[in-house]
């Protein structure tokens, strides 16, 4: 009696918990809804005008940079990207049907891009911006699908597996993570706002997928908003050793005391008087931003500036101090400022036009954040390439020469003179990021996408 109330019990507990299992099968393994279910696989005859649109939207998406190898095949995938949990490469996205997504329908594509579930429901890694993605139109889906089946040359280049241990490589929990943190419908444009405004809007919140390096992230590696509504859209995050700066009003560590058309010189030509690109930005700019149109740049610029700063997190405005390193030789650093960076960014700080850039009211010398400051002097920076023509200058990697003591010294000397205000460099900062970091390539690098 007592064990067939029991074995009753116990049945009437487990269904709950079986429907719940049956529940979570279907949504871990569910592919999501497309508009384009009814489209056929990839035709021969591609519009020309589509193929070429398709290719702009891939220029701005700047899918090359994660997608390619310098000296091979274009979308062939390889490069290798740490994780907390890991390393993963990026794949292979030509039209190779084996190796690549040759044999996908538009609508397979379309779930790749903006939600990151390759067919069969396997889950992509959000390494892949898909909750950027996601705002793309149906339009520039369309034209992008038509660019890389019609316009990308086929590569057999297998992937490479990732390198997440089991059982930490399981996919299905991101199909939770999704649904806490990836939004699920394409850009809408905000009412009340002009036609500029919103094409900067989709642009840096979709394609440019700006906040994949410009907004901190959450304990479960989540951009902690996605767009204007949340003040954590676009207020700095450290990635990758470096200090991706805040691209909202903020005087000091964003682009308060930069103009609309300073921010499309920059982007369009990889410098102005305040900052020259570097770090990831430089592959951005030699393969992505320099190749936008003047509108489009415009339109992105419009939108920055609408995005209001934190005056409590940015602290003081800063205010230039005239002083020459020369009259500061008992300080510790400023000797080596003298004879290792003078001859470029100045006695006084300012630079030479926008060919050295400015140390004075730099965004490094005043974030709180060093790492950026520590890298680049560490490690140098990589040629910037506008218009297809190298630049003569770049900075150059100081680890063979100076310490980690000196590097210390000499960024604490730059980062509290001039009324910059970033605070002093710890050398053991300095030794923790050389351990983990490489020179830049001082060769030229810019990715060609046919």
């Amino acid at each position: 009696m007592n064990n067939s109330r029991f074995a009753r019990t116990a049945g009437w507990l487990a269904l709950p918990c079986l429907v719940a299992a049956g529940l979570l099968a279907w949504y871990v393994t569910r592919e999501p809804a497309s508009p384009f279910e009814q489209e056929p696989a990839a035709q021969a005859g591609f519009d020309p005008a589509l193929v070429s649109r398709g290719e702009y939207v891939a220029r701005v998406s700047d899918c090359v940079a994660c997608h390619s190898l310098p000296g091979k095949t274009p979308f062939a995938g390889g490069l290798e990207m740490a994780t907390p949990l890991g390393a993963i490469h990026a794949t292979n996205i030509t039209p190779d049907p084996t190796h690549g997504i040759g044999a996908y329908s538009l609508a397979d594509f379309d779930r790749a891009v903006r939600h990151g579930v390759a067919p069969g429901g396997r889950r992509l890694y959000p390494a892949m911006p898909y909750p950027s993605y996601v705002k793309l139109s149906d339009d520039d889906m369309r034209a992008l699908y038509a660019f890389f089946m019609k316009g990308v040359q086929p590569a057999s280049e297998p992937n490479i597996p990732s390198g997440i241990p089991w059982p930490l490589n399981l996919r299905w929990p991101i199909a939770l993570w999704n649904g806490l943190f990836a939004p699920t419908t394409p850009y809408a444009a905000k009412p009340g706002e002009d036609a500029l405004w919103n094409r900067g809007a989709y642009i840096v919140q979709g394609p440019g997928h700006c906040g994949s390096c410009h907004t901190p992230r959450g304990l479960a590696f989540n951009e902690k908003a996605l767009d204007e509504s949340g003040a954590p859209f676009l207020a700095g995050a450290l990635l990758d050793g470096w200090y991706a700066p805040s691209l909202r009003q903020d005087p000091n560590t964003g682009l308060g005391r930069w103009s609309e058309p300073e921010i499309v010189q920059f982007l369009k030509t990889g410098r102005n008087k305040h900052a020259v690109v570097y770090g990831s930005m430089t592959e951005a700019f030699n393969n992505s931003t320099q190749f936008m149109a003047d509108e489009d740049l415009n339109a992105i610029a419009r939108y920055l500036k609408s995005l209001p700063g934190d005056p409590q997190r940015d602290g003081t405005p800063w205010q230039y101090q005239a002083v020459s390193a020369a009259t500061r030789l008992d300080s510790p650093g400023a000797h080596t400022y003298v004879t290792r960076c003078a001859s470029c960014h100045g006695l006084d700080g300012q630079g030479q036009a926008e060919w050295m850039p400015p140390l004075a009211g730099a965004t490094s010398a005043l974030a709180r954040e060093n790492a950026s400051a520590i890298n680049i002097t560490l490690n140098g920076s990589q040629r910037v390439v506008a218009a297809g023509v190298p630049d003569a200058y770049r900075m150059p990697a100081f680890r063979e020469q100076l310490s980690d003591r000196e590097i210390a010294e000499v960024l604490t000397f730059v980062r509290g003179t001039w009324g910059n205000q970033g605070g002093a460099v710890d050398p053991q900062a300095v030794g923790k990021l050389r351990g983990h970091t490489d020179p830049a390539s001082s060769s030229p690098i810019v990715l060609h996408m046919r």
